[in-house]
């Protein structure tokens, strides 16, 4: 397996054997990865993977190690250059050290001792230039909710403020509201903003598990322990040990199976199906679902000790509708999402097509306005999206419903197309009109093989 952590070395040495020599003493060490190079334009071919550190023979007939040096340099000046010369010259090492290079080595019999030395020094110095960068990461990341909600609504300023509070602490989280609110996303950012945000975050879709596949899902199982059972399983609750378990769709657990999650939720141990050992986990739990869950206890589908252990600070997640301008930015958030992901020009949103944004309901919340800004960006040609571009009910019921995976913009057109031609009876005139689009195109995609008339 390879090592993530290893120093990545490159040997550029003309001399075969003073090279393999090289690169055998220092692939001795597990922790680094060695490629030995004996010509520049070969080095040059492969320097875009980045090595940390190079070792440079000065004396080499194709090019001078001076030039080497400083192609390198200006091609990537994050890697640390260690020259190796046949020729004590100090004029030429302090020259060379003067113009970027960490370190230079004269060939003898100390040469091995001291370049592994050398690279010793350099590999604390990428450790800790590598968890500097690590903790900058985490950093900026804190607090930045704009990776996961976009909003300046009061009402989701206050579900910011429920954020930062529930990240301070391991209480559990249960968010609430509307199918396709953003549940996930509060989910995310309460991780991603707490201590446990290096560690694992797992989400679980109860509803989306057959019942009689959601115990082993959540706790594992052993081998044989039942028919199809031909290895062990880790379940959700391992995987997500010293981090976070999202339980989406709360709501939709069996019954049968509410009191075995309050005892893991209390004992915080889980066994697997068919097994004895007691497993310890250390996970925080946040839930989701659209269901009214008190409403569910007094219809006994809930179990009311459950409700109360996995209440912990409740998360209301407000309707799109009442939002406000908030439909604005997230429209305008998924048009430059989406032109930047397909790599096309960035379009702008007309007073009117805001307009019509802000008059609909958006039954889908955020999910449907998704869908709809991704359709608009297919659907406008020009710089403007105007209001004509906007087809509501043509987004919510084609773009993403079909299957999940992501599509070309030519597949989205295609798709499209294809759905307005069966909505009217293969009428390629009509579906012109309502696509306001030229028929020759529809005709010519006919002819193409890429739509059905049939």
């Amino acid at each position: 397996m390879k090592n993530q952590n290893a120093l990545r070395i490159f040997v550029l040495e003309d001399d075969m054997w003073y090279g393999s020599m090289l690169h055998h003493y220092l692939s001795l060490n597990p922790d680094y990865e060695v490629k030995r190079f004996d010509k520049p334009s070969e080095f040059f071919n492969h320097l875009h993977e980045s090595p940390d550190v190079v070792t440079l023979d000065y004396f080499m007939p194709d090019m001078d190690g001076s030039v080497v040096l400083k192609k390198i340099r200006e091609i990537n000046p994050d890697i640390k250059v260690i020259i190796i010369s046949g020729q004590e010259d100090v004029r030429t090492a302090v020259s060379l050290i003067t113009s970027g290079a960490f370190d230079y080595i004269v060939k003898d019999n100390d040469t091995k001792d001291r370049l592994w030395n050398v690279l010793l020094h350099l590999k604390e110095i990428v450790g800790l230039k590598n968890e500097v960068e690590r903790l900058k990461e985490q950093v900026g990341r804190k607090n930045d909710y704009s990776k996961y909600l976009v909003g300046r609504s009061e009402a989701m300023e206050k579900v910011f403020a429920l954020i930062e509070k529930a990240s301070k602490t391991n209480i559990t989280v249960s968010v609430t509201g509307e199918t396709g609110t953003g549940k996930e996303m509060v989910a995310k950012a309460v991780h991603y903003n707490s201590p446990r945000s290096q560690k694992p975050f797992v989400t679980v879709n109860v509803a989306a598990i057959p019942r009689e596949l959601i115990e082993s899902e959540l706790f594992g199982h052993e081998k044989g322990s039942f028919t199809g059972a031909v290895t062990r399983r880790i379940g959700k609750f391992e995987e997500a040990h010293n981090g976070t378990l999202f339980l989406d769709e709360i709501g939709e657990l069996d019954i049968s199976l509410q009191a075995k999650l309050l005892r893991v939720l209390q004992e915080r141990e889980i066994t697997r199906i068919g097994g004895n050992e007691v497993i310890p986990v250390n996970v925080r739990i946040i839930v989701a679902t659209h269901r009214d869950l008190l409403e569910e206890v007094n219809k006994k589908s809930f179990r009311e000790d459950l409700y109360y252990r996995l209440i912990g600070m409740p998360i209301l997640l407000p309707p799109l509708r009442d939002r406000g301008n908030d439909i604005i930015l997230l429209a305008k958030f998924f048009l430059d999402q989406f032109c930047q992901e397909n790599h096309v020009p960035k379009k702008a949103l007309s007073p009117e097509a805001q307009q019509k944004l802000l008059q609909y309901s958006f039954p889908g919340n955020v999910r449907e306005l998704k869908s709809i800004m991704e359709l608009t960006t297919v659907m406008t040609d020009g710089e403007t999206v105007l209001p004509e571009h906007i087809m509501i009910h043509a987004a919510s019921v084609n773009v993403h419903t079909m299957n999940g995976r992501e599509r070309t913009l030519k597949e989205y057109e295609i798709q499209i197309i294809q759905y307005y031609l069966d909505k009217y009876d293969k009428d390629v005139l009509l579906v012109a009109r309502k696509l306001d689009i030229g028929k020759s195109t529809i005709y010519r995609m006919i002819q193409a093989g890429e739509l059905r008339t049939k």
